[in-house]
């Protein structure tokens, strides 16, 4: 990964999660594996329109195009460099989404490790076939001279990579010397200070970390593209057996239900790890790309992740057959278990499966509580109100408490930044005079009939709930029916529209709602 901007969650795709699953599935055959993450911190900083808009001023941004990514300055300057600035969204994060993953980044590869400087080594001592290779893949344009050499030394006088051009080898002293094209100025580099051209230091990567295996994004895919050209530059150059891989869609990202395009890092499109985990579990995420096929195109957007969740909910009872499956699940379900178990970071799994709280109940309930509660008192209202509602009828252990807790926390972030303005509620403690006089007499017979339907209720559940608010308008005429829940609305959120009302209903509990029915029709 190029730490070039935004670290989106659609980089944990292939880079971070099938790599994941991969290296579990080898580990439970008995084998050791080590999952490495390169961070490219040497290639150049291209100075885009989104770039340079991080910074206060942007044309102070400016004289640091064409630096190496780790040299340029954090804009915001809270961390020391750029790519210590936007690698903490997803570094800092890596834990909750893929266990024990290395991270190394090509700067350090080029200053510290052993097995580069063998690579680089070799890549001189071979330049004359390495150069007949590259310049198949060029296709007849601007094919390099016989006398190229492969470094792009970092300039020591404007900064810059990529702009110098090399004009004398000492291997001896692993240095060069070059003239920089951008500013004129002729010195001299070690192999430590610069990169090597890409496709060169692709394979070196395989070298130096003894890849194995590696997945690619579809822009290296194509036949005789970037990825086949590195495969042989490995084979007739170096001798060494590239690895394996599989390549992988990208990752869309969606606002105000419009799909924006690809989630791009130097372009600031999507969104984080860290913004993920604030709202939704990693388990979630996970288990929605071992699900899909890698070459698949998935979009994400924040304001839809209960649609998620519920995905993931749904996996987990089928998991645990608390739920049966569909006619078109029995086709599949074997893949939904197991992923559902491969997305897991918890292992072993529970025997059965620990108490699961709706995510939209989640959100009802923290909308429906005081604000001021402690996080304490919250989990002792919760419950009450879980318990009232028989949607919790056995005592909670350990895991199963944690997993409330987290998910209302997740749901409170989750209506206080990105829930769209239908799922936002505030109850009305009291009843405005102004609501009462404003129902009119079809509104106050149907409130009285809804009243009468409520109180026959046994048990206080959501679904107790829809069934009795089904028999009181007559489905036909839609008039009634709009006026019905307006008014129903109206009287318990002070306005005429909101989410689906019966969870609502459900966690404000049975004496509340009839107490304000009745209020209501005094």
């Amino acid at each position: 990964m190029s730490v070039s901007g935004l670290q989106h969650i659609g980089r944990l795709r292939g880079e971070i999660i099938l790599n994941s699953v991969i290296a579990e599935k080898l580990r439970d055959a008995g084998l050791r594996v080590r999952q490495v993450l390169t961070l490219y911190t040497v290639d150049p900083w291209k100075g885009k329109d989104k770039q340079l808009e991080q910074f206060l001023n942007p044309e102070v941004g400016r004289k640091y195009v064409e630096w190496p990514l780790e040299r340029v300055p954090d804009p915001k300057g809270c961390h020391k460099s750029w790519v210590d600035h936007y690698w903490r969204d997803f570094g800092d994060y890596l834990d909750y989404f893929a266990k024990n993953v290395e991270v190394i980044t090509t700067g350090e590869m080029y200053r510290e490790h052993p097995r580069m400087r063998e690579f680089i080594v070799m890549t001189m001592r071979n330049r004359e076939r390495l150069i007949e290779v590259i310049n198949k893949y060029r296709g007849g344009r601007n094919p390099y001279p016989k006398d190229w050499i492969p470094f792009e030394p970092i300039c020591e006088n404007c900064g810059r990579i990529g702009t110098a051009e090399v004009t004398k080898l000492d291997l001896d002293k692993y240095e060069v010397e070059y003239r920089c094209t951008y500013c004129g100025h002729v010195g001299r580099a070690k192999l430590t200070d610069g990169k090597l051209p890409w496709r060169v230091e692709w394979v070196g990567v395989w070298y130096t970390l003894q890849v194995d295996f590696e997945p690619y994004g579809k822009d290296h895919a194509m036949p005789g593209g970037s990825r086949d050209s590195a495969i042989e530059i490995a084979k007739t150059v170096y001798g060494v057996n590239p690895p394996l891989g599989t390549w992988y869609e990208w990752v869309g990202y969606v606002v105000n239900g419009k799909d924006v395009g690809d989630m791009g890092s130097s372009d600031f499109i999507g969104f984080t790890p860290r913004e993920w985990v604030e709202v939704a579990e990693p388990e979630v995420l996970r288990y929605i790309y071992i699900f899909h096929e890698p070459t698949k195109r998935l979009t994400f957007s924040l304001d839809s992740v209960y649609q998620y969740v519920d995905i993931y909910d749904r996996a987990e009872r089928l998991y645990y057959g608390v739920d049966k499956p569909s006619p078109k699940e029995k086709d599949y379900l074997d893949l939904i278990i197991k992923s559902y178990e491969y997305a897991q970071m918890r292992r072993p799994l529970p025997k059965e499966m620990p108490f699961q709280l709706p995510y939209l109940h989640a959100v009802a309930l923290i909308q429906t509580l005081p604000q001021s509660l402690s996080e304490e008192e919250l989990m002792e209202r919760v419950i009450k109100r879980l318990r009232e509602t028989k949607i919790l009828t056995k005592e909670l252990d350990e895991l199963s408490r944690e997993r409330i807790k987290s998910r209302l926390i997740k749901a409170r972030n989750w209506v206080s930044r990105y829930a769209p303005e239908t799922y936002r509620i505030r109850v009305l403690e009291e009843m405005p005079e102004t609501i009462r006089t404003s129902l009119t007499d079809m509104q106050r017979s149907k409130l009285r009939l809804l009243l009468q339907e409520l109180e026959k209720i046994d048990v206080w559940s959501e679904d107790n709930i829809k069934e009795a608010m089904k028999r009181v308008p007559p489905r036909e005429d839609k008039n009634v029916e709009r006026a019905f829940f307006e008014a129903t609305y109206l009287i318990f959120f002070g306005r005429p529209s909101g989410p689906r009302i019966a969870p609502y209903l459900a966690m404000l509990g049975k004496d509340f709602v009839i107490n304000r029915l009745m209020d209501v029709l005094r």
